[in-house]
């Protein structure tokens, strides 16, 4: 590789940049499941829920229901410390993620180093319902209604209770295992 005098590695200074072109831990496309493949490419928003404790986890099948009551409806982790924290205060916050977000998407996600915990870094506001980027687009505060198993995840259905919009913000979208944007 050639380098320029004084340069000893290359640094990608954009959030949510990758280390490999494709995952080397991913199963080989011809084994993968026809149903996987079909989900992939479906356009997905990234959302971040987070619940008293605090907990959260960055989650990509959040469906909004309007209606008299407003609903929503979710597939989460059973043993994810955000379904802990969620079931036992029976409230939660969903916040739909930006372009921006990439790296906070990924630290929820498990994806992104977290040193000292997944709050410690960017600006939280706390709400009843568990603390909120603040400089997320807006926020839904729902109450925890049921949840059951739903093939390997849990499907959780909640009851809208408060919705704060700040802006306009584009959306951050997940397609076949990746972060898009709108253009």
């Amino acid at each position: 590789m050639n380098r320029s005098p004084g340069t000893m590695f290359h640094v990608n200074h954009d959030p949510g940049a990758e280390i490999h072109h494709t995952d080397p831990f991913a199963v080989p496309s011809g084994q993968r499941s026809p149903v996987r493949r079909l989900r992939g490419r479906l356009v997905a928003p990234v959302t971040l829920w987070t619940a008293p404790g605090p907990a959260g986890l960055t989650v990509s099948s959040t469906l909004v229901a309007e209606g008299e009551p407003d609903r929503l409806l979710g597939l989460v982790d059973a043993e994810s410390d955000l379904w802990a924290a969620a079931e036992a205060a029976g409230r939660f916050a969903v916040s739909p993620l930006a372009p921006t977000h990439r790296q906070l998407a990924d630290r929820f996600a498990g994806l992104f180093p977290s040193p000292g915990g997944l709050f410690t870094s960017g600006s939280w506001t706390d709400t009843p319902y568990g603390p909120v980027p603040t400089d997320a687009g807006g926020w839904a505060g729902c109450r925890l209604d049921t949840a059951r198993e739903y093939g390997w995840a849990l499907l959780v259905e909640a009851t809208i209770e408060t919705v704060e919009l700040v802006d306009d913000a584009l959306p951050l979208l997940h397609y076949r295992g990746r972060y898009h944007e709108l253009t």
